[in-house]
């Protein structure tokens, strides 16, 4: 018969500072994660990743905005199971209880944003884990109107914006990271409406933007979208020099090695860490992380395992990849936006920053997937593409009054540098940084 070992302790190193609760307590957000209800989990608005014990049950939940690890030591007197938002946190707590020798990165698993995720608490043999669902949007609910779309899709974001201003009280600065892009220029105007709208003085609002060596094409963008509105007073231009990104730098903060990912975070860490040094007690930053992947907006073309077809037939395919239980999920990272976020969670975080990202939200994306893209575009590509800056201009001018100005999409990673030096510093290849990560863990 197998002797079956219970797992006697739980290890949770998660932060709870790094939750942001729009509509509840963070005390009765645990509590809907203890019951492992899905319907009362998805009533939690927020960026969140929570860790609850009830009984032999663990259940774990989290948004996109949040990370969440898990590790199972093994110990004499039973296993443990250490739950973080970091890899280097799990490997840390490893190494001071003297059981380091267990550890390599890709023992470590990643709830996957969107699900309810059990472990019973046996040890040997490992458990599995189970996965429900408790975000499940209704697609194609939305008219093929616009307009009404645009109005809906904003609307959700400012409501999402004005309880974020509801936790964090009337008087902190706050920063947008800004490219003058569609969805950084939206959260922008979305959020200087709402500080007008609730009688908040909008001069604890800037709006920072990267250049590398006084390079980046976004500067010149930045200062254009500002200056179209008269709102160039709010600009604030970080400029650092080329020697500020490192890609091993980078990776010890993103914890993966996925290039695109590489370098939008190193971007990304570059400008907080500039934010940093220049106001020391700043700590709230926002940002429009998730706009591209809601309205469906990178180029298919570039990803030979993508088509339309694939796109646009199935469930939040960019914020979840291929989803839990199919061949291409990793365990390790989860998919999708779901992997992809900590782009910008962990630069922030790692430099003192409370971030926040509204177009991530379930609320937001609710309303993003209930657009009728097929209808919208017949399955063209380029219509596809158009629908962005559409959707969101009208949106932005139906909720704020403001004639948002639109630019040709560019990545963050390229509109902060001159492209000749991005090439340098950050080749093509995965196999680079995937080298580059091994190198960091077997040090």
């Amino acid at each position: 018969m197998q002797h079956v070992e219970l797992i006697e302790r739980l290890v949770d190193l998660t932060d709870p500072s790094a939750n942001v609760f729009l509509n509840m307590s963070a005390t009765e957000a645990a509590e809907r994660v203890a019951a492992g209800d899905p319907e009362r989990v998805r009533g939690i608005d927020g960026h969140f990743a929570i860790v609850q014990k009830r009984g032999k049950i663990i259940r774990m939940a989290r948004s996109l905005g949040c990370p969440l690890r898990y590790f199972i030591a093994k110990r004499h007197a039973g296993p443990s199971l250490v739950v973080a938002d970091r890899i280097d946190t799990i490997r840390e707590y490893l190494d001071r209880e003297g059981l380091g020798n267990q550890f390599h990165p890709s023992y470590t698993r990643m709830v996957p944003a969107h699900y309810l995720t059990e472990i019973a608490l046996l040890g040997c043999p490992d458990p599995n884990p189970t996965f429900t669902r408790f975000f499940s949007p209704t697609r194609n609910r939305l008219p093929a109107d616009l307009d009404v779309i645009g109005k809906e899709y904003i609307g959700a974001l400012s409501q999402e914006i004005h309880r974020w201003l509801d936790s964090i009280g009337p008087q902190e600065p706050l920063g947008v990271l800004f490219s003058g892009g569609i969805d950084s220029g939206s959260v922008f105007l979305v959020l200087y409406d709402a500080l007008l709208k609730r009688g908040e003085s909008p001069s604890r609002l800037k709006a920072f933007t990267l250049s590398v060596d006084g390079n980046g094409a976004d500067a010149i963008q930045a200062c254009e979208f500002l200056d179209q509105l008269d709102l160039g007073l709010f600009l604030e231009t970080i400029d650092v020099p080329s020697s500020a990104l490192n890609v091993a730098d980078v990776i010890r903060v993103l914890e993966d090695y996925k290039p695109l990912d590489v370098q939008a975070a190193a971007m990304g860490l570059a400008l907080c860490r500039a934010i940093r040094a220049a106001y020391p007690e700043w700590k709230y930053l926002i940002d429009g992380d998730g706009g591209d992947e809601n309205l469906k907006d990178y180029p298919i073309e570039d990803n030979p395992e993508l088509t339309i077809r694939s796109v646009l037939n199935n469930l939040m395919l960019y914020q979840e990849g291929w989803g839990v239980n199919t061949m291409k999920h990793s365990a390790t990272y989860s998919g999708g936006q779901s992997r992809g976020h900590v782009r910008s969670y962990a630069p922030a975080r790692s430099c003192g920053f409370s971030g926040f990202s509204p177009y991530a939200l379930p609320n937001v994306i609710d309303v993003a997937e209930g657009i009728p893209f097929i209808e919208l575009t017949n399955w063209d590509h380029e219509k596809l593409y158009a629908l962005k800056g559409e959707i969101v201009r009208r949106g932005v001018l139906a909720v704020t009054g403001l004639a948002m100005p639109t630019f040709t999409k560019r990545r963050f990673q390229h509109g902060a540098a001159d492209q000749s030096q991005f090439a340098e510093k950050f080749p093509n290849e995965q196999a680079v940084y995937r080298k580059v990560f091994a190198e960091i863990y077997e040090s």
